[in-house]
């Protein structure tokens, strides 16, 4: 169960933007939903994984506030179908379990952030925030942004090496787009994690890893590897040398 604290109102940052809160566990869906009600968020629930694909597929939210542990579809194939119909609305994970391999799980299949049983709602709405910062259209210019090969298209979100469309979760055009206005720039995992993850409340920086690990291995299918790893210091993108 969630505990029960006091959240400082956002309602400016929260104008407008939808969210969906999935979990089989009607006291949580009502708990988390209150609370980013109270928030400023438009939010709908659903407490079957069912439900939660036919919701999102519908109508696609800001964001989907889903639960794992789900009786009929768990939030990982939840996940897994959304993306399959194109649908990238990014996705807070709840989860009951904390090992590494299950966060990576749902990380891979589209996940953007986790939050781990029994959770605080100041961290939800911390999350939440968070994520729609960095995923919000309203806050691009329009710009394109171009290294060696690479050329990252901020309205459009798309992401091409050389001749070939690269695609990438909302939470990896971030961590890219962090890095090609920083070329040649050693990024430290804390940097990384202010700037990308937004966590002004102390984050988890195995993220970091994680996420930078899904990103070469996409950028580097299609040429020599851009992101170098500087030991014991962070991460450059430099040109092959």
């Amino acid at each position: 169960m969630p505990e029960d604290v006091k959240v400082t109102s956002t309602r400016a940052l929260a104008d407008t933007l939808r969210v969906l809160v999935v979990d089989d566990e009607p006291s949580i869906v009502d708990a988390v939903a209150t609370c980013l009600r109270y928030e400023g968020f438009q939010v709908e629930e659903a407490t079957t994984g069912r439900a939660a694909l036919a919701k999102a597929q519908d109508s696609p939210p800001d964001l989907i506030v889903l639960d794992v542990m789900l009786p009929d579809l768990d939030g990982i194939e939840v996940t897994r179908r959304l993306r399959a119909d194109g649908i990238h609305t990014p996705i807070l994970f709840l989860t009951a379990k904390d090992s590494v391999e299950d966060r990576v799980a749902g990380l891979t299949v589209g996940g953007d952030d986790y939050v781990t049983k029994p959770f605080a709602l100041a961290e939800i709405v911390a999350r939440t925030r968070a994520i729609l910062r960095r995923t919000d259209r309203k806050e691009r210019n329009g710009a394109q942004l171009r290294f060696s090969d690479l050329l990252l298209d901020e309205e459009t979100h798309e992401v091409w090496r050389g001749d070939n469309p690269i695609l990438l979760t909302a939470t990896e055009f971030s961590l890219l787009r962090f890095f090609m206005i920083n070329p040649r720039r050693v990024l430290s995992k804390s940097q990384i994690l202010d700037h990308v993850w937004h966590y002004d409340f102390g984050g988890n920086a195995n993220v970091v890893e994680t996420y930078i690990s899904y990103l070469r291995k996409k950028l580097d299918s299609h040429g020599p590897p851009l992101i170098q790893t500087v030991r014991l210091v962070g991460y450059a993108l430099r040109e092959p040398a």
